[in-house]
């Protein structure tokens, strides 16, 4: 099955992805997102815990991911960074957080490989607090066309061996959910979209 596919496909890459974290002390564009991430907090596809560092301290977390190894880097590096954190195993999709539960909602490098990223855009606008924040940290199409058009042409491949689209354009996706953007911007000829948004009810 696919869901098995992609889980097996993700647990593969969980040492990659902690190296990574590792390798990346600094990261100015993840810093300038997070910087206002508060409150209840709950970040999908949480990976090796990239993000913990530019996260403050005080936050009630919730990270989610449907793949063990990485959950289990996760959890290393919340104790790391001392993040007061709980841990659910689980796709985005089949979990059922009531309405209005969170302060902020992370997604960061997600957008990529959910089969509906618009139905997941609309959970979160349902999870997330009246005033609360949505942040979204993405890859999609790049703006310049040559190199979008061979994001287009390698998609097949690059979903087949790593599970992640390249020829999303997260912008579009996100304004067609009921999330409300308040602001945006575009790094790396477009290819990295950062996104601050808000729920829509």
């Amino acid at each position: 099955m696919e869901k098995e596919r992609l889980i097996n496909l993700f647990d593969k890459q969980a040492t990659k992805y902690e190296k990574r974290r590792k390798r990346q002390s600094e990261n100015m564009w993840r810093r300038r997102i997070f910087r206002s991430v508060r409150g209840k907090t709950l970040e999908v596809a949480v990976g090796a815990g990239m993000n913990f560092g530019y996260f403050p301290k005080s936050i009630d977390y919730t990270g989610v991911d449907f793949s063990p190894a990485m959950l289990a880097k996760a959890k290393v590096a919340a104790k790391e960074q001392a993040i007061k954190s709980e841990f659910i195993l689980s796709e985005v999709e089949s979990l059922s957080f009531h309405e209005n539960t969170f302060d902020t909602i992370v997604s960061s490098g997600t957008l990529c490989s959910y089969e509906d990223p618009v139905n997941v855009l609309n959970l979160f606008n349902k999870w997330c607090k009246d005033d609360g924040e949505i942040l979204l940290f993405e890859h999609g199409l790049f703006e310049n066309a040559a190199l979008s058009w061979i994001q287009k042409r390698l998609n097949p491949l690059v979903h087949k061996r790593i599970g992640c689209h390249q020829d999303r354009d997260v912008l579009e996706i996100v304004r067609r959910s009921n999330v409300k953007v308040e602001n945006y911007d575009r790094k790396l000829l477009g290819y990295l979209y950062m996104i601050w948004a808000r729920p829509n009810k």
